[in-house]
């Protein structure tokens, strides 16, 4: 099984922004941190950006990437 595990300083740099989201009021994504931060992510279960932007009908520069958008 493919698991992606983060090292000592990436670990507590997530448990950081976790204390600072909940501080914040933002209780869900400071779940999403401290579990990524405790467990890392089981590789096998990902879904492939393709597929992604298959599903949701996304292109291929997406708003992250785009100047001026969201």
């Amino acid at each position: 099984m493919a698991h992606l595990t983060f090292d000592e300083d990436e670990t507590r740099m997530l448990r950081d922004s976790a204390r600072e989201r909940a501080a914040d009021g933002d209780g869900l994504l400071a779940y999403a941190l401290q579990q990524l931060a405790a467990e890392g992510v089981d590789l096998t279960k990902v879904t492939p950006y393709a597929e992604v932007q298959a599903r949701y009908g996304l292109g291929d520069a997406d708003a992250a990437r785009t100047p001026g958008t969201a």
